[in-house]
């Protein structure tokens, strides 16, 4: 372990904690503010954020020409996209179920190495894939098990997180690429600068321009915190972590995440607590361990 790794595990701490809430503030600037407005504000401020680090560690270049549509391409996926579906997911799905949903990410990124880049899965990891699915099952029915048969479980927002699981995980497989290639917060900038600009396309192109005037106090501390700590701050700290920490230990952290999402969306929004939710919640991460062992 690095000197430093006291400092990394913080910043990684961080980094789950803001992303956990992440879906409890975004529900509630969803009160007040359209998604694509939601998105489009939260990922101006991540911008600027992050372009001020990569300004302060003086790790600012041009992408080599052959690399823009790569890094645009990452941009649409990992913040225009993505992000829609989240944001549009968050009006009908809880945030307590979007948190257990995004949790099986790991599993879809077993999925893709094994289709894509041919990677190995050995019978623990497919035992963890079924225990993971049931659980998600688990999640949106309610432990009702037989809407599964009928087809009439979860809401639109819940499958809608499903499929933003499923983005992420394409994302991430990309992303292995360019990370190998350029630091990660100059990365990650790039990669938010273009779908930020994305993503002003779509909000300008709808004509619902932000009106400060009826949006209160708490709306705006939300959109706050989704662009200054969830989409800022929180890259920063994380992807210093990856680079003073095994990337084990520090996908670790990921654990914790729904259960900040449990935590904090049962004080802020009153959403219960239920066992058969929380039993759903504990195979999925589960099914995720068995995935990620070795």
């Amino acid at each position: 372990m690095k000197p430093d790794s006291p400092r990394a595990i913080a910043g990684a701490l961080f980094a789950v904690i803001a992303w956990g809430a992440s879906f409890v503030a975004t529900k509630i600037a969803l009160r007040y503010l359209h998604p694509d407005a939601v998105v489009w504000l939260r990922f101006a401020m991540g911008v600027v954020i992050l372009g001020a680090a990569v300004a302060l560690r003086r790790q600012f270049r041009l992408p080599e020409r052959k690399d823009w549509p790569y890094l645009a391409l990452l941009g649409f996926l990992g913040i225009t996209f993505h992000q829609w579906l989240q944001s549009t997911a968050l009006v009908t799905a809880q945030a307590t179920t979007t948190g257990w949903i995004v949790s099986t990410i790991p599993v879809f990124m077993a999925l893709l190495g094994w289709l894509v880049l041919k990677e190995r899965l050995r019978w623990l990891g497919w035992a963890g894939i079924l225990l993971s699915t049931f659980g998600v099952l688990m999640v949106v029915t309610r432990g009702d098990l037989s809407l599964f048969v009928s087809g009439t479980f979860g809401t639109a927002g819940d499958f809608l997180v499903l499929v933003s699981a499923l983005n992420w995980a394409v994302f991430s497989v990309l992303s292995r690429r360019g990370l190998e290639k350029y630091p990660a917060t100059l990365m990650m900038f790039y990669v938010m600068a273009f779908g930020w600009l994305f993503s002003s396309v779509l909000f300008f192109a709808a004509g619902r321009p932000v009106q400060p005037g009826p949006v209160p106090w708490d709306g705006w501390a939300g959109i706050a915190f989704l662009g200054i700590f969830c989409s800022g701050l929180a890259y920063i700290f994380w992807y210093d972590a990856l680079q003073s920490l095994p990337v084990a230990q520090t996908g670790a952290f990921l654990y914790l995440e729904p259960m900040v999402t449990v935590i904090v969306a049962a004080i802020i929004l009153g959403e219960e607590l239920a066992p058969v939710t929380l039993l759903g919640g504990a195979l999925i991460l589960a099914g995720v361990w068995m995935v990620n062992r070795k």
